[in-house]
């Protein structure tokens, strides 16, 4: 028995990730898209059509990835101007850095000047989260509880997901936040205690995703504080969040 559980585990080879900074994804991962400066109004405007969520403007032609679901019509329309790449290093710190305009090559990094101090003072050596699904789909948050498994082990860097708001450093938000969970999340906000983080995970959580106008919402929480970091993606990727997470405390320069 001993012998033919040791064979495989040998068959699964290495799952451990040494580096997750420098882990290369499969081609077929849709991560950070590049545009071609060559599109035209008439190409833009046809793809922005086809957007199930608004995410794309044609005039002048820009990706929302923080409204953008990652379906990739806007590709398989015009396949010869854009392109979503594998780069999963796609969380940022401001709104507006998630917009990728025609003929952006370069890759996304944080922004140093919109960072608050705070966050590097205090929370450079370890930093305890609560997740709060505000009426997520479960995909999120399952990559979520993925960033602390045995590949990517989330918690060698001093950061985990805590139970009690009272015992954490900020509060990390899935789902497009419903009418019903307002009240939960501001009492969950309010339980933490300052200084405090505020990290928005996935698209629904961003802008509301598809379900942006819904009477079934209410996103006035995310008008009353600060957001530290955007976490696009649907669902996100654990790299994405984790690369994200250590960026925005200064565990990882890359």
């Amino acid at each position: 028995m001993i012998l033919r559980e040791a064979k495989v585990l040998k068959s699964h080879g290495i799952q451990y990730i040494p580096d997750i900074s420098t882990v290369e994804l499969t081609p077929l991962f849709r991560g950070r898209p590049e545009i071609s400066s060559e599109i035209t109004t008439e190409e833009g405007r046809y793809v922005s059509g086809l957007c199930p969520t608004g995410a794309i403007s044609a005039t002048p032609f820009s990706i929302d990835l923080g409204k953008c679901v990652f379906c990739k019509e806007c590709e398989f329309a015009i396949s010869n101007k854009i392109r979503f790449t594998n780069d999963y290093k796609i969380a940022a710190n401001k709104r507006e850095a998630l917009i990728i305009e025609a003929g952006s090559v370069n890759p996304m990094v944080l922004d140093a000047n919109e960072m608050r101090k705070v966050i590097r003072d205090y929370f450079g050596h370890a930093l305890k989260l609560r997740q709060v699904s505000a009426a997520g789909d479960n995909a999120c948050e399952m990559e979520l509880n993925a960033s602390g498994n045995v590949n990517f082990d989330l918690g060698r860097y001093g950061i985990e997901f805590f139970a009690s708001p009272r015992h954490c450093d900020g509060v990390v938000i899935t789902g497009p936040v419903s009418e019903n969970m307002a009240e939960p999340l501001q009492i969950c906000y309010d339980a933490i205690p300052e200084p405090k983080l505020v990290i928005l995970v996935g698209t629904d959580a961003i802008s509301g995703g598809i379900f942006i106008g819904s009477k079934a919402l209410n996103r006035s929480f995310l008008s009353k504080y600060p957001v530290d970091l955007y976490v696009p993606g649907n669902p996100v990727h654990p790299l994405t969040f984790i690369n994200g997470i250590l960026s925005l405390i200064g565990k990882n320069n890359k």
